[in-house]
């Protein structure tokens, strides 16, 4: 899967066959199901999407070796690409993590108070870190990108400054992880706790992606901007 990449004219179906995970991307597209044998490229059109961005995106989840060349970042739409980010840090905040939260509540309640009061403080002191996250991208970096074509430039800010304070929102989903299966009591609810974990597992795994989105795709970008607009 690391040396092959997808391209615009491949079927929409195709890809999906290739990694089931790109099926998580497609409501971030405002893409459906139901695209029979279309092309990508012919399903981005309809949906008025950048195929190349799309594309691109589809590889950095399937391959772990890809970085888009100059030429490919060229092509990019940064409004597009602004407008998947925000998509994704709803789809983070009211599924995924909504999912796990519900599942821990389930979990928490076999468990001792001492243990409930763990899991439960770990996770929301968790979900404040990454909602925080996403508030300062949503309320700053992302304004001050949308307004640089326009002339309105944010003064003293620069994508340097948000690249050098990027965190990897990620990190600390690997302490749930250990505290699920490492130190909670053995008691039951064996499948409840290994589905949560999977889902654990799985957001970790999506928000890296996210995090190489930004670094690999949207950083580079914005830099080319400031140079253009003279920043």
């Amino acid at each position: 899967m690391d040396s092959f990449l997808f391209t615009p004219q491949m079927k929409l179906a195709d890809l999906i066959h290739t990694d089931y995970r790109l099926l998580l991307l497609l409501p971030r597209f405002g893409l459906n199901l139901g695209f029979g044998d279309k092309s990508v490229q012919e399903c981005c059109k309809q949906h008025q999407i950048s195929d190349k961005l799309f594309v691109m995106i589809c590889n950095v989840y399937t391959s772990s070796h890809y970085l888009p060349s100059e030429e490919e970042l060229a092509q990019v739409d940064i409004n597009q690409l602004l407008s998947y980010l925000k998509r994704s840090h709803s789809y983070y905040l009211d599924n995924r993590l909504l999912t796990i939260q519900n599942q821990l509540a389930v979990i928490s309640e076999h468990e001792g108070i001492q243990q409930q009061k763990i899991l439960n403080r770990f996770f929301e002191e968790y979900k404040k870190e990454v909602i925080h996250h996403f508030e300062y991208e949503e309320n700053t970096v992302f304004p001050y990108i949308s307004a640089m074509k326009t002339g309105t430039n944010r003064t003293g800010y620069s994508i340097e400054i948000f690249e050098q304070n990027h965190t990897n929102i990620e990190d600390k989903l690997n302490d749930l992880k250990n505290i699920v299966i490492k130190y909670l009591p053995d008691t039951a609810l064996l499948l409840e706790k290994t589905n949560m974990l999977f889902n654990i597992f799985s957001l970790e795994e999506d928000l890296c992606k996210h995090t190489l989105i930004e670094d690999k795709i949207l950083i580079p970008l914005v830099q080319k901007q400031e140079k253009r607009y003279g920043k």
